[in-house]
């Protein structure tokens, strides 16, 4: 049997989007819709929290009942905790085990959030076959491994992922930045916008081989870096960073591609702190390094010299009485993959990879047709349909055609691609680039 799956999200638009801030009312406060129901975070110690365990429901619905675990909302596809207050004293460390998803993480806080310890969603470092390395929450798992000089390497996950090149060429992952690539005639898909809606993180890189000519036990097969996860927090009060966030790409090997750094957007009221936002490529010891991320700055006031972020931030000034918009506005664009091979596709696809069973199961076949759907995207955009094999070869990224315009208002338009599927697991993604 040859199966194939959808991946986690279908939605990588490049699309920028306007934010327009209300009037200038000095003793009003930015609006944060969090009722609190997740109670107080309090970290003293290492801790990790577990994603799997969040109940789905709408993200705004009261979460008394589950305080604590979040609320995993498909629709939006994230992890969403609604706090009362944050607190993470120095010393102490926040990880992260994936949702079956793999969504990104969201803190909505009505009170202050100080960060004296570190938060970090890292990118898993290269992993040995037949193993993939995991992302951060919100990001894409690294390609796999492959001894056999010749023979195409495993592709990094995601909308940029390090391509699986035949022979001694390497790819790391891409997001806000280029990875290192091989082919200086075609570089990599940059995805994501400024804004950091949708919260998306980063791409993961080639995997590849290690050849050791004086050592066999060296001759081992390495994923490439997992992408780096993403994070928004967001307070109506103060956020105090003297700590770190960071979310940065998993490391490659001698012949494996980094992982790109995630994703993080931070909002406030007031931003204070001596602290470090990281969103870093992963690194390799011989620079196929993975791309940067991309960093969110949203504030009224700004009362900080923080450590010099990796990358440099996109930053916003706040009116005192703003709405920041969480997600993609009503009447945005959106983008979903309707069918494969005439079966319809899952509205929340997690590409278990096996563990949980295929999204889709298709015969043995070497071609299938692909129909996507979007809605307020114009006609002359650009609509890719990615295919990314488990194991042992590269992506294919084929171009949809359009097909029919289904409504005028919205605009929605349905898109065909005839793509070629590889016989085992893969995952499908598709990228929308408007004009």
């Amino acid at each position: 049997m040859k199966t194939c799956e959808k991946n986690m999200r279908t939605l990588f638009l490049t699309c920028a989007l306007a934010v327009l801030v209300g009037g200038q009312a000095a003793t009003a406060t930015i609006i944060i819709h969090s009722d609190g129901s997740d109670g107080s975070l309090v970290i003293s110690n290492d801790t990790l929290i577990d994603l799997s365990l969040a109940v789905s429901n709408r993200w705004d619905a009261n979460n008394s009942a589950n305080a604590g675990k979040g609320i995993y909302d498909a629709q939006k596809w994230a992890v969403v905790f609604k706090y009362s207050s944050v607190t993470i004293n120095g010393g102490a460390t926040v990880t992260f085990t994936n949702h079956p998803s793999c969504a990104p993480v969201v803190w909505l806080v009505s009170g202050n959030v100080q960060i004296d310890g570190t938060v970090s969603l890292d990118g898993q470092n290269l992993a040995l076959t037949p193993r993939l390395s995991e992302p951060g929450p919100g990001g894409f798992r690294g390609g796999m491994g492959y001894f056999g000089y010749g023979a195409d390497l495993g592709a990094g996950f995601g909308p940029s992922g390090g391509r699986g090149w035949a022979g001694n060429w390497i790819d790391a992952g891409s997001y806000g930045s280029p990875g290192y690539h091989s082919d200086s005639n075609n570089g990599p898909l940059l995805y994501g916008n400024p804004s950091l809606i949708p919260l998306i993180g980063g791409s993961g890189g080639c995997g590849g081989y290690y050849f050791g000519a004086n050592d066999p036990s060296h001759n081992v097969d390495r994923s490439g870096g997992a992408g780096g996860g993403a994070i928004l927090i967001a307070t109506a009060s103060t956020l105090s960073l003297n700590g770190q966030i960071h979310c940065i790409g998993g490391t490659g090997s001698h012949r494996s591609g980094a992982g790109s750094g995630g994703g993080i957007r931070l909002v406030a009221e007031t931003l204070s702190g001596v602290g470090e936002l990281n969103a870093a490529g992963g690194l390799s010891p011989e620079g196929y390094n993975g791309g940067l991320g991309r960093i969110r700055i949203e504030t009224v006031n700004t009362n900080t010299t923080l450590v010099p972020p990796i990358p440099d931030p996109s930053v916003l000034k706040l009116a005192s009485d703003a709405a920041p918009p969480i997600w993609m506005p009503d009447g945005g664009p959106a983008v979903i993959i309707e069918s494969i091979s005439g079966q319809l596709a899952p509205l929340d696809p997690r590409a278990g990879f096996g563990a949980v069973g295929a999204d889709i199961v298709l015969p043995q076949i070497t071609n299938t047709i692909v129909k996507v759907v979007t809605t307020n995207v114009e006609p002359a955009s650009v609509v890719l349909v990615r295919v990314i094999p488990r194991a042992n070869a590269s992506f294919t990224q084929t171009s949809a055609i359009l097909d029919t315009v289904l409504s005028a208002d919205p605009q929605v338009i349905r898109w065909t691609a005839n793509v070629p599927v590889n016989n085992g697991y893969s995952a499908m993604q598709v990228h929308v680039v408007r004009p």
